[in-house]
């Protein structure tokens, strides 16, 4: 149960994840359809491949009879929980793997930022250094109207 709740938490996190960077981005979809049948038989065949990747490991895997018979690959260290014994694998036969995931979830936020972020013309900003500069003499300017007259 918890292993299906972490999966189904973790799928709903990178769709939304997926679905911030796409409304960030402001893709013109119309831009993108314009070249896509000159990429399709190079994506089929991408696809194809990756089939047929996935049908020989798992047809590999289900006609294993040595998969049956094969020893238990760590022995069992007893006082310690699941959790712990998780903890001490990951940090100690997989530090560098643990560790090249969390560069590459880095380096994937650091470019959702880069491309998220853009300077519009039409979007006012603030320019501390004129604000700090500014005097109470040029805050405000009086303004004589004649009566009668607007602004």
């Amino acid at each position: 149960f918890l292993g299906l709740i972490l999966v189904v938490v973790y799928v709903g996190a990178v769709a939304v994840l997926f679905l911030f960077v796409v409304m960030m981005l402001d893709v013109d979809f119309v831009e993108l359809r314009q070249g896509f049948l000159q990429y399709l038989p190079i994506g089929v065949l991408v696809g194809l491949v990756f089939l047929a990747e996935l049908v020989l490991v798992v047809g590999s895997w289900a006609s294993s009879a040595t998969l049956a018979t094969a020893p238990a690959v760590t022995q069992a260290v007893s006082g310690l929980t699941n959790t712990q014994q998780l903890g001490r694998v990951l940090y100690t036969e997989y530090v560098y793997f643990f560790q090249a995931a969390g560069m590459v979830l880095l380096v994937a936020m650091i470019g959702a930022i880069v491309l998220t972020l853009r300077h519009k013309p039409n979007v006012k900003r603030q320019d501390i250094s004129a604000q700090v500069a500014r005097t109470p003499k040029d805050g405000m300017d009086v303004v004589k109207v004649r009566p009668g007259q607007g602004i």
